[in-house]
């Protein structure tokens, strides 16, 4: 199934949807410990990324630094559309929050500070509010 490429749909139908919990990057060495389950992984030359839920981390004794609240954007984006990412970033930046992206197959997914998620929210639905 293909996705949506035209970015006033994607915009205008992205229905962010905040997931529950706190989730953090880290970094591993030999693989996922054992009782993490990460959302995201990504191997890189300096080692193992993992994105995982906050209590993963603390129970594996894992060191992070940022707290994330993870929303995914329900739109059923294609990996090849153009703007979207760009779009979802400048807004947020321009109201000050920061914003790790990551394409799923079928969504795209956005770690924002989690003291700042359901703002973020907000601002994402305003966002595709003015977009339709």
């Amino acid at each position: 199934m293909t996705g949506e490429s035209d970015l006033r749909t994607l915009l205008g139908g992205m229905r962010p949807e905040l997931n529950p919990g706190r989730y953090l990057f880290t970094m591993a060495e030999g693989g996922v410990p054992s009782g993490c389950s990460p959302v995201v992984t990504v191997a890189e030359r300096e080692g193992l990324t993992l994105v995982l839920p906050q209590a993963d981390a603390d129970a594996a004794g894992m060191a992070y630094d940022y707290v994330a609240g993870w929303i995914t954007l329900r739109v059923h984006s294609a990996l090849d559309a153009i703007g979207l990412t760009a779009a979802v970033a400048r807004a947020l930046a321009d109201e000050g929050l920061s914003c790790n992206v990551v394409a799923g197959f079928h969504h795209d997914h956005l770690f924002v500070p989690h003291d700042q998620a359901e703002r973020a929210v907000e601002i994402l639905r305003r966002l595709a509010d003015a977009s339709r």
